[in-house]
């Protein structure tokens, strides 16, 4: 880690959007550039103006890479990763980085997931840091606000991130976030957003989240049905195209608009509702868990029990983000997709 001090989260929160356009058309390196949300981005700003050139950074290609896109493949585990980054980086006069390289669903090669996302986004910083890098952007999640039975109705930019430090997947993703906002230290002449987006849905995303509403019965806690919300794949990528192009520094919650009860998300996906004893639900949990068979680890089962939903207001006021789809769209959409894939399936097998 760095010497630089850790700003509060809250006063990250509060940074004013400056909301202008850079002067000069941009470099913007993608790391995680073949993931779903870096092939989708680098589609949209192939097709942007203000973009120079695109620079893509994964252990394989873009598929959506074209004639702006400039491919390289890093791997942000090796211990070499800071100096390869910081040598594309100069090279390619890069000025602004989307930093997209976590895993959207929880590992069991935890050690694997802490060098890449943790000890990965040290590189990633430091590299910025050496060279004449102005913007960083970064992909953060809601969850990390934590399920608990204490949380208000909405959460904002200001509430702690209370997700349980004991949980690989949550701890790696807090340290990364912890070390970006270092990057940003006001005086630094530096931007730094981190977008925290809602559970992402959608027919084109396979998270832990898609896999755990596709099963035929779907296990819930009984005597608990908590309010969720979700962004749509969309809007994601919309969301990543904004704070590439507008300068807006600040930590922002992106959320569709509504919020839906678990039992109603399940029955608008088409699935039905597994009410189990608590109890129960985490012994289930952590026995499919350790077999490899199970979506998520048993911390995942408070988010069956208890509210997170995050206010998205600071973000339609100060990075201009206006969701096309609501919550609910967004779960029709994904339930949609997933009706056709039973009915293709059911096809296969009776071929």
């Amino acid at each position: 880690m760095t010497s630089e001090t850790t700003p509060s989260h809250a006063e990250h929160a509060d940074s004013g959007a400056i909301d202008v356009r850079p002067p000069k058309r941009q470099v913007v390196a993608i790391l995680g550039a073949a993931s779903f949300l870096g092939e989708n981005l680098i589609g949209m700003l192939e097709e942007d103006e203000r973009i120079r050139r695109i620079v893509c950074l994964d252990i394989k290609a873009p598929r959506t890479a074209a004639s702006r896109s400039r491919v390289y493949e890093i791997d942000l585990t090796q211990p070499s990763a800071e100096e390869r980054l910081a040598e594309i980086f100069g090279a390619e006069g890069v000025d602004t980085v989307v930093h997209l390289a976590f895993l959207p669903s929880p590992a069991h090669a935890t050690a694997w997931a802490h060098e890449l996302e943790s000890v990965g986004t040290l590189h990633v910083v430091n590299a910025c840091r050496r060279t004449r890098v102005r913007k960083l952007v970064m992909w953060s999640q809601t969850l990390l606000y934590g399920a608990h039975p204490t949380n208000p109705n909405f959460l904002s930019e200001r509430h702690p991130l209370r997700a349980s430090r004991d949980e690989p997947f949550f701890l790696d993703k807090l340290e990364a976030e912890e070390e970006v906002l270092r990057f940003g230290n006001p005086g630094k002449g530096r931007i730094v957003t981190v977008l925290r987006t809602a559970p992402i849905l959608g027919p084109n995303v396979d998270t832990f989240l898609t896999r755990y509403l596709g099963r035929r019965l779907v296990p819930t806690v009984m005597g608990f049905d908590p309010l969720w919300q979700f962004l749509h794949e969309a809007d994601a990528v919309a969301a990543f195209q904004l704070a590439v192009v507008r300068d807006a520094p600040g930590i922002y919650n992106i959320t569709g608009d509504g919020v839906l009860p678990l039992h109603t998300v399940i029955r608008l996906v088409g699935r039905t509702a597994f009410p189990l004893p608590r109890t129960v639900a985490r012994a289930m949990a952590g026995a499919l868990w350790i077999a490899q068979l199970g979506e998520a680890p048993p911390s995942f089962c408070d988010y069956l029990q208890y509210l997170c939903v995050a206010d998205g207001r600071a973000a339609r006021q100060k990075l201009g983000f206006v969701p096309l789809y609501t919550s609910r769209e967004a779960v029709v959409e994904f339930g949609s997709a997933q009706r056709l894939r039973d009915v293709r399936l059911l096809s296969e097998r009776t071929a």
